[in-house]
């Protein structure tokens, strides 16, 4: 399976992971639910005017947490930018509770792409599994 898709597949499984920025010097995590698989890159979305937009902005590197209740995921990455309509409306297409807050035609939505990730999943059980996107 390409690395890429399981990674999104996982975080589908979990329906929620935890995404770590940075505000100036300080962590910030919070719950996130959206991603989708486009042209070969995972992509994950928040709206525009949001404070964990602007801290990407700021510092696009960033790391995502989600565990399954076996397994757990970690992928640290930049975050790149790219508002591509067919992109926004594939993820509201693939989410469609969005559709109320967001519209891929005004300018709500801030879709990020994960650029040089790399992914590790975990257990107590097996070794580690890490690998690059």
């Amino acid at each position: 399976m390409d690395n890429v898709k399981r990674v999104c597949d996982f975080l589908d499984e979990t329906k929620c992971y935890f995404l770590a920025t940075i505000d100036g010097n300080k962590p910030r995590v919070r719950a996130f639910g959206t991603n989708i698989v486009c042209d070969g890159k995972l992509y994950i979305q928040t709206g525009k005017g949001k404070y964990v937009t602007n801290q990407i902005k700021n510092n696009p590197n960033v790391e995502i947490c989600a565990f399954n209740g076996t397994k757990w995921l970690r992928v640290s990455a930049e975050l790149v930018n790219d508002n591509n309509h067919d992109v926004k409306v594939a993820m509201l297409e693939k989410m469609p509770s969005l559709k109320s807050s967001y519209n891929p035609d005004d300018d709500s939505m801030e879709m990020f792409y994960l650029k040089n990730a790399t992914a590790t999943f975990s257990s107590f059980t097996e070794a580690p599994e890490t690998f690059k996107f």
